[in-house]
């Protein structure tokens, strides 16, 4: 029970740094089961691996509260609904809708034949690889989108397809393809990684709410715990890792996390290649 409680800590600082860092959460755990395997049932493995992420989404509500918030219960002087933010759920919605999509109707199929080391191995690199052309491509360019509210639905839905390739192709990173994909069409790295976490309420909030009800709330002791135990570490976590992006980007580019993603992607093949890791 003890080791299984201390693995569930290391899971959750996993999550809790790679969730926001655009080096794929979902990728990372994969791999790390590899060598450390939780001794749980694969059904709850695959429970645990998207639950867990509440734990960050607590932790974006709590850093975030004043922009995401859409009711005003404090200033009399001012509207009620705060409309500014209720347009911004609205496009986060939107931008939703496509990972939403195919979640509902292949979500247990991508499970089964795309949920595996090479895949992530192989959508690290190629990850990497985009962020580090992007980033050169976007060096001399000035960012056409500088506030959230500037962000319009189709930008949002722009968005929300390259948020669908990460649902798909674990080890992309969906953090990692919106940034990618903010970015491309213009979007500055501060309000792509804040669209970013703002979008991820829904999704893992969707992603966690389908899995307990696939699973039917059946868990024993001890899976509570573990789930528990995750989710706080992955609060605690998040919110580090969270503010210290946030700074990071003010004056540095997303270059280190593609050559960080490159490099673990090869080493990964590496390890298929020398039999460390089967397929």
């Amino acid at each position: 029970m003890m080791l299984e409680i201390l693995k569930a800590i290391l899971y959750g600082i996993i999550e809790g740094i790679t969730e926001w860092l655009p080096v794929s959460s979902t990728g990372h755990l994969i791999l790390f089961e590899e060598f450390m395997p939780m001794d749980v049932s694969p059904k709850f493995w695959n429970v645990f691996l998207v639950v867990i992420q509440l734990g960050a989404i607590l932790a974006v509500v709590l850093l975030f509260w004043n922009k995401i918030f859409p009711f005003n219960f404090t200033n009399k002087n001012r509207p009620f609904l705060k409309y500014d933010i209720w347009t911004l759920w609205f496009k986060i919605l939107v931008a939703c809708i496509p990972a939403a999509v195919i979640g509902l109707l292949f979500d247990e199929f991508l499970e089964e034949h795309l949920y595996k080391s090479v895949v992530v191995a192989i959508m690290l690199i190629l990850v990497g690889i985009a962020f580090l052309w992007i980033e050169n491509n976007n060096r001399k360019k000035t960012a056409r989108v500088t506030r959230l509210e500037d962000i319009s639905y189709k930008d949002a839905m722009i968005i929300g397809v390259f948020q669908l390739i990460a649902a798909i192709f674990p080890g992309t990173s969906r953090s990692g393809a919106t940034i990618l994909g903010g970015l491309m069409i213009g979007v500055s790295r501060g309000v792509a990684a804040e669209f970013t976490f703002f979008l991820a309420i829904p999704v893992m909030a969707g992603a966690s709410l389908l899995k307990l009800i696939k699973y039917g709330l059946a868990f024993s002791g001890m899976e509570l715990t573990l789930l528990a135990v995750g989710m706080v570490v992955a609060f605690i976590v998040s919110l580090l890792v969270i503010r210290f992006l946030m700074s990071y980007i003010k004056k540095h580019d997303f270059k280190i996390f593609g050559y960080y993603r490159i490099i673990l992607g090869i080493i990964v093949l590496a390890c298929f290649f020398t039999g460390v890791l089967s397929i």
